[in-house]
């Protein structure tokens, strides 16, 4: 039976829902993909890089976290496709965390090395995108309620704010 109903770990799994106005959907898509787009706006990126082992491409991405927490960094792979569902055109971003031996941990920072990200983007039927996310990971060590409270309450929705201003300004950018 363990394996058929695993113990309930008490991480938190976010599903995401919202709206972008005026960002249309491959305009997200290609702000979301863009790392070093993001290191410009994204206040909580530290490094962030994608290189090729073994012939794949993998991110590493450092987090950070405020102080007096550690910093946290993932190891990953992911695929961005354009999809077409019953006439509509469908962007969908899925990430997953990977072991590279040739990206060690570095000291005092906190591996997650349980991550996993869906993405979906499409037409709002105006002139922006709707937008669907599912995010896990174990972030490993311990969190103080107020961070995973403020995650939930404030980080994302000012996340989704933060991505469609980075819309706004990257065609100015590129």
């Amino acid at each position: 039976l363990p394996i058929l109903f695993p113990q309930q770990s008490g991480l938190y799994e976010y599903k995401i829902f919202g709206g972008l106005a005026d960002c249309p959907p491959k305009l997200c898509a290609d702000v979301y993909m863009d790392l070093d787009f993001r290191k410009q706006w994204d206040q909580y990126v530290k490094e962030l890089y994608e290189k090729i082992y073994d012939g794949e491409k993998v991110i590493y991405w450092e987090v950070k976290y405020p102080f007096p927490l550690s910093n946290r960094d993932y190891v990953y792979i992911r695929e961005c496709r354009e999809m077409d569902v019953d006439g509509r055109k469908v962007w969908v971003v899925l990430a997953r965390s990977v072991s590279v031996p040739q990206c060690p941990e570095k000291p005092g920072i906190i591996r997650v090395k349980s991550y996993k990200q869906s993405l979906a983007i499409e037409s709002d039927g105006k002139t922006g995108s709707k937008v669907c996310m599912y995010y896990f990971d174990n972030p490993g060590g311990m969190l103080p309620s107020w961070l995973v409270n403020w995650a939930a309450k404030s980080g994302v929705p000012a996340f989704l704010k933060d991505i469609q201003q980075a819309c706004y300004t990257y065609s100015a950018s590129t």
